[in-house]
């Protein structure tokens, strides 16, 4: 199964947790699941996440929604993730 890598910013961590956290079944539905949430050892802001991606084109389609963008708005996301997708 892919694996997908999201690295980017946020303004607070404590601020952005809970819309991750809510936003769990928008991503079951796309197919990305087992999240995992690393944080910077120099800069807690800095995240890091890992997801098992099931469908390529569903995972997609979600990373170019407008609910996530304004979702990641909202959460203070500083500017555009960087995404990778391996396996």
């Amino acid at each position: 199964m892919p694996l997908m890598i999201v690295h980017h910013r946020v303004r607070d961590y404590v601020t952005w947790r809970p819309f991750y956290d809510a936003h769990e079944g928008a991503r079951t539905a796309a197919t990305i699941t087992s999240g995992k949430v690393f944080r910077g050892a120099d800069d807690p802001n800095d995240i890091i996440i890992l997801f098992e991606v099931a469908d390529l084109a569903k995972a997609q389609a979600f990373g170019a929604s407008e609910d996530l963008k304004s979702t990641m708005n909202r959460a203070g996301v500083i500017g555009a993730p960087a995404i990778h997708v391996i396996g």
